[in-house]
């Protein structure tokens, strides 16, 4: 049996699925924030939409989404939920539908991660990954025949289909048993092997920048590629998407990380506190901007790279990431 597993570009409250699932981390966030208001609107009861982290809750639809059913995974803190908790929460998603929804067919998932600061892809991979988990262990839905990665954003929908073909070169994952690291799961990508276990062992850069919808293209198109191809994860803090500890999460990533790149346009102020921790951790950084005029006094003296366009950007990162591996700062 081979599952098919596709990139949606929509709205996810508006894909006619048997389940749209979510992940609850203990509070609510964008989309999962969104659908609960929704449902709590068409009369559900908001206690039963809030499972503790290793439970869950599937309740019936409303007229207003188009899946019949929503499920809600527990999950840990946002601030905790990394790339291994991703894995598990996709492998959790399919295997609580095999037991609690049997007959489930198309199921609808989102990305997890890249929203609030993970590396997008890095994410991903580990979100398909707990996918093919459950499976290959035949641990899903017997009646199941399509996975749907839902994704609003039409730029990162096509980042994410061009993976999922890297990924899965035939668009689908065959329901047969494995044995891990035997000769049989050759077919597996190692990528799709190691994601999520070992991420924390991989290097990352942070990235200290506003977020601002004008600004999303440059972190994308002109930040992410460049670190990417130097051979890191491109990570970044959103700080308005957590709760709880969110200066503790933004301190262990700048001081575990290899490198920070900031962009000091605009002179947000979290954006040079993050450059100051990262100097006063010893930390590398390379500093960003795209007029120098509006370079606050802290920095004035500091070397810093001036882009006039995107393409510039990606240009001039990319060529201080070669010279600073080069020289066995990174």
């Amino acid at each position: 049996m081979e599952v098919p597993i596709k990139i949606l570009n929509e709205d996810a409250m508006r894909v006619s699925v048997d389940v749209l699932a979510l992940k609850y981390a203990q509070a609510n966030y964008g989309l999962d924030a969104h659908v609960t208001k929704i449902l709590i609107d068409g009369g559900i009861d908001p206690s039963i939409m809030r499972p503790k982290a290793g439970g869950f809750r599937l309740v019936g639809g409303v007229a207003e989404l188009a899946a019949s059913r929503v499920l809600f995974v527990g999950v840990v803190p946002l601030y905790t939920f990394g790339y291994p908790e991703i894995r598990d929460f996709s492998r959790r998603v399919l295997s609580t539908l095999a037991g609690s929804a049997a007959n489930t067919r198309r199921v609808a998932l989102t990305l997890h991660g890249a929203g609030y600061g993970l590396d997008e892809l890095e994410a991903f991979e580990s979100e398909v990954a707990g996918v093919v988990d459950a499976i290959r262990t035949l641990d899903f839905p017997e009646r199941l025949s399509e996975i749907l990665f839902v994704e609003g954003n039409r730029g990162r929908a096509m980042r994410l289909e061009k993976r999922l073909r890297e990924l899965l070169p035939a668009g689908t994952i065959s329901a047969a048993p494995v044995i891990r690291g035997a000769e049989s799961i050759a077919e597996d990508s190692e990528r799709l092997r190691s994601a999520g276990y070992s991420s924390s062992s991989k290097a990352h850069i942070f990235v200290a920048m506003p977020f601002k919808k004008e600004m999303n293209d440059h972190y994308h198109y002109g930040i992410q590629g460049a670190v990417h191809d130097a051979g890191f994860l491109c990570e970044r803090a959103d700080l308005s998407s957590f709760t709880g500890d969110v200066v503790q999460w933004v301190r262990d990533r700048i001081r575990t990380a290899k490198l920070v790149v900031a962009d000091l346009t605009d002179g947000n102020p979290n954006v040079y506190l993050e450059v100051g921790y990262a100097w006063g951790c010893n930390i590398p950084t390379v500093l960003l901007i795209k007029d120098t005029k509006d370079l606050k006094f802290d920095v004035r003296s500091q070397r810093c790279l001036a882009y006039g366009d995107i393409q510039e950007l990606e240009r001039s990162l990319t060529k201080e990431l070669k010279e600073l591996k080069k020289k066995g700062t990174i």
